[in-house]
C-alpha cells in the first residue's frame, strides 16, 4: 500500500509538472512577438476578426453574449463597452496598418448602428425613465451611454468616415457640454441617486476633446476646465491618483480602485499626456505587483487573494483583471515595453489564447467578450506623432 501511495503521488507530481511545463512553453510561444507591431500584426488582426464575428450581430444576440448572471443593466453596459472598445481598436489598427482603414470605417459604421438601437439603449432608459436619444433637450445625465456613442462617432469621423453622423454628433456633444457646465461640480452621475463614477465622466471629456479637434476647438474650454479641476480638487491624498468616485457635492469618496485608476490613466492619454504620464507612474508605484504575476492590484492598501468585483472581475492573488488590462493601454502609449510585455504574459497565463482559421482570442473571451475588446484597444493605443 505504501508503494502504491508513493507511486500515485509521483504520478500526480509528474503530471502537474508536465502541465506547468506545457503552459510555460505555450505562454512563451504566444508572447514571443510582443513588443513589435510588425511581429504582433497577425495576432492583432486575428483578434480583431474574432471580435467582429462576435460583436457584429443583431443587438439582441450581442446582449445575449453578455453573462446573464450580471443582470440587465450590466449586460447593457458590457455590450456598449464591447462596441466602443472595438471601435477604438479598429481606429487604432487603421493607424498602425493603413490597409485596414476602409474595412474599419465600414465596421465602425455598423457598430454605431448597433449602439443606436433601442435594444442597446434600453438599460439606460430603464435607469433614467426616459430614452437617452429622445431626451437630448432634457436635463437628466445619461452620460455613460451618450459619451460612448459620441466617442465612437468621433473615431468614425477621424479615420475618414462620411458626414452621416455629424448632426447626431453635434447634438450629443452639445447636450453633454451643457449638462456638465450646468453642474456646480462639473460632473454628472451615470445613474440617478448614485455617486459620480469618474471613469464614466472621463469618457465624456474624451468625447468632447475629440469633437473639439474636429470642430475648431469647440468645447475645448470645458475639457481644459475639467482637467484643471481634476488636478487641483479630485486627487487622492494618499496615492496622488485621480479619484474613483465623487459624491453629488464634489467630495471625494473612497476607495481608490486599481481598475478605475488604470482606466483613468488610459483616458488621460487621450486628453493630457503630461498628466497621464504622472498618473501612470503613480499607478505603478501604488498598484503594481510583480510576483507571483505581474499586473495591477485592485486594492493598494489591503490584500485580497480571492474576491469578486463587478468592475474588476475575479480578483486572484490581489490582481485586478480589468486593472491589468487597462494598464496595457498606458504602457503601450508610453512605450513602456518591458512592463507591457509582462502584462501581456499575465493576460496569456490567465486567458490562454486559442486560434482557428483567421481568428484568435483568449479562451476567456467567450465568457467575457468585453475583456477581449478592451485588451485589443489597449494593446493598440499607440501615441500619435
Amino acid at each position: 500500500m505504501i508503494r502504491n501511495f508513493i507511486l500515485q503521488h509521483k504520478i500526480f507530481f509528474i503530471t502537474v509538472l508536465s502541465l506547468l511545463l506545457v503552459k510555460v512553453i505555450w505562454v512563451a510561444w504566444s508572447c514571443w512577438g510582443n513588443g513589435s507591431f510588425d511581429k504582433e500584426k497577425n495576432d492583432l488582426l486575428q483578434r480583431k476578426n474574432f471580435l467582429v464575428s462576435k460583436i457584429m450581430v443583431e443587438p439582441r444576440k450581442l446582449l445575449s453574449e453578455m453573462p446573464s448572471g450580471i443582470g440587465l443593466q450590466f449586460q447593457g453596459e458590457w455590450a456598449l463597452y464591447s462596441c466602443s472598445m472595438q471601435t477604438e481598436a479598429l481606429s487604432n489598427l487603421a493607424g498602425l496598418y493603413p490597409e485596414t482603414k476602409e474595412e474599419s470605417i465600414t465596421t465602425i459604421d455598423s457598430l454605431i448602428q448597433i449602439v443606436k438601437s433601442s435594444e442597446l439603449r434600453l438599460y439606460d432608459k430603464l435607469r433614467w425613465g426616459e430614452d437617452p436619444l429622445e431626451s437630448l433637450d432634457g436635463e437628466d445625465s445619461h452620460v455613460s451611454y451618450l459619451s460612448h456613442l459620441a466617442w465612437m462617432i468621433g473615431n468614425y469621423r477621424r479615420i475618414g468616415g462620411n458626414t452621416k453622423y455629424n448632426q447626431l454628433h453635434d447634438s450629443i456633444c452639445e447636450t453633454m457640454n451643457r449638462r456638465i457646465l450646468k453642474s456646480p461640480i462639473l460632473n454628472i452621475p451615470t445613474y440617478p441617486d448614485e455617486p459620480v463614477y469618474v471613469p464614466d465622466m472621463m469618457v465624456a471629456i474624451v468625447a468632447l476633446s475629440d469633437y473639439s479637434a474636429l470642430n475648431n476647438g469647440k468645447y475645448s474650454s470645458t475639457v481644459t476646465g475639467w482637467i484643471n479641476r481634476a488636478k487641483s480638487e479630485w486627487i487622492d491624498a494618499k496615492t496622488g491618483l485621480l479619484v474613483s468616485f465623487l459624491d453629488n457635492n464634489g467630495q471625494i469618496e473612497a476607495p481608490i480602485k486599481g481598475s478605475y485608476s488604470a482606466l483613468n490613466c488610459y483616458y488621460l492619454t487621450k486628453i493630457d499626456s503630461t498628466f497621464a504620464k504622472e498618473q501612470y507612474e503613480r499607478l505603478k508605484t501604488h498598484f503594481c505587483q510583480s510576483l507571483p504575476a505581474s499586473g495591477i492590484k485592485e486594492y493598494h492598501d489591503r490584500t485580497c487573494w480571492l474576491g469578486m468585483d463587478i468592475d474588476a472581475g475575479p480578483i486572484i492573488l490581489n490582481l485586478s483583471p480589468s486593472g491589468t488590462a487597462f494598464a496595457i493601454g498606458s504602457a503601450t502609449y508610453f512605450s513602456d515595453t518591458i512592463f507591457r510585455k509582462s502584462l501581456l504574459r499575465t493576460a496569456e497565463i490567465a486567458g490562454h489564447t486559442i486560434k482557428w482559421n483567421d481568428k484568435r482570442n483568449y479562451l476567456l473571451g467567450d465568457i467575457a467578450l468585453v475583456g477581449e475588446a478592451i485588451t485589443l484597444a489597449m494593446r493598440t493605443n499607440v501615441r500619435k506623432r
